[in-house]
């Protein structure tokens, strides 16, 4: 079976499952998702939000984030973990779109392809990949299906790729990706990966997805469901 029409039966099946999810009618600005897709590394959703809200509330601008010493930065995301990699990844790109720019916006990318914004947006230290491809899908509403290590672990497991790691599990996935749908598969299978298809010890028995994965280590023991992991940021930023 072609990738892409696999792609569409695990979107329907996702649907039938978690149903479609919300997302904001009014799409955030490129350069708020950026900072929030940096502070989303390598914690949860929730203390993610906190950060870039404590971030909204004691600086009025992007030009006064990228005025203010390092260590004032990295107070306010404290909680979200990693502060000094995230405040100097922000305070650079910050100071380095002005730099190119002469302003703090992105939104020169709407005139881009989605190779060219992935390829301008990946050209700053410390915007990766996965970051990038956020900014496309959830603030310039592009049908493009960033890769977390939910996406890469379960598109592998169900045998849509065979890759070693996120990036790689892009750059396959995303080659002839069915139109319209990347944004509620993307949300859905990240749920999934949340809930049902975990890193260790997926709830196999009761997955949506079991006729048609090709993982062979199932577990169809009876274990208890967490619904704890619903919240999504980056669907979220803009409602402070």
């Amino acid at each position: 079976m072609e990738t892409n029409k696999k792609i569409s039966i695990v979107n329907k099946l996702l649907l039938r499952k978690y149903g479609l999810p919300p997302r904001n009618l009014s799409l955030p600005d490129p350069v708020d998702l950026l900072i929030a897709t940096i502070l989303s590394q390598n914690t949860n959703d929730n203390n993610s939000y906190r950060a870039y809200q404590n971030l909204k509330r004691k600086f009025k601008t992007w030009e006064e984030v990228a005025s203010a010493k390092r260590t004032s930065i990295e107070k306010e995301i404290k909680i979200a973990g990693l502060g000094l990699q995230k405040s100097r990844a922000i305070k650079n790109f910050l100071i380095s779109i002005k730099e190119k720019r002469d302003k703090i916006s992105l939104e020169y990318l709407r005139q881009l392809s989605n190779e060219e914004a992935l390829s301008d947006l990946t050209s700053y230290d410390g915007i990766g990949v996965k970051t990038a491809s956020c900014v496309l899908l959830f603030a310039l509403n592009r049908n493009i299906c960033p890769v977390d290590t939910h996406v890469h672990r379960i598109t592998n497991r169900i045998g849509l790729v065979k890759t070693t790691s996120p990036d790689k599990t892009f750059f396959s996935l995303n080659k002839n990706f069915p139109v319209e749908i990347a944004h509620q598969f993307h949300t859905n299978l990240i749920r999934h990966g949340r809930e049902i298809c975990k890193a260790q010890s997926p709830i196999c028995k009761i997955c949506p997805i079991v006729p048609i994965c090709t993982f062979d280590q199932k577990d169809f023991s009876l274990k208890a469901l967490n619904r704890k992991g619903n919240f999504m940021l980056l669907d979220n930023v803009g409602n402070t």
